[in-house]
């Protein structure tokens, strides 16, 4: 009942926090040309990523002694990658609808289906994730 009772209060504030963060990504919106959105990959890791992968990317957020698997080292993945950061792969993780082997059965959300639509109504989901694909490039650790 206690494991039951730790990922309801995990569920629902994985559930809060998406939509605090879709409700504040009106701010972290900026158009570069008429019809365009463009994102802060800084910001949106802070909306929708710190609280598992914590502040730095470290993998030691506030939730993170919650999940059944502790978050990646988000520093770290170039490294673990032969030295290459490879944003394709990154994306696809991060959208999470088609996953990846070795990828799946953790508590990350299903990004790509919960970006949704921009201010504009337009699918916001590719700009978000190219954004946070781009910021999470400039945190790599060095090898």
């Amino acid at each position: 009942m206690k494991k039951f009772a730790t990922r309801l209060v995990v569920s629902i504030g994985l559930m809060a926090l998406v939509a605090a963060a879709t409700a504040r990504s009106g701010a972290a919106q900026g158009a570069s040309q008429p019809g365009a959105q463009s994102y802060s990959g800084a910001m949106l890791f802070d909306d929708y990523c710190k609280i598992c992968h914590g502040a730095q990317g470290k993998g030691n957020g506030p939730l993170a002694t919650q999940l059944r698997r502790p978050p990646a080292d988000l520093t770290l993945l170039a490294r673990k990658n032969g030295g290459v950061f490879s944003p394709d792969m990154v994306a696809r993780i991060i959208d999470g609808r088609k996953p990846l082997a070795g990828h799946a059965g953790g508590d990350m959300p299903v990004w790509g289906e919960a970006f949704g639509k921009s201010a504009d109504g337009a699918d916001a989901t590719p700009a978000k994730i190219a954004a946070l694909v781009s910021f999470l490039g400039t945190i790599q650790q060095k090898p």
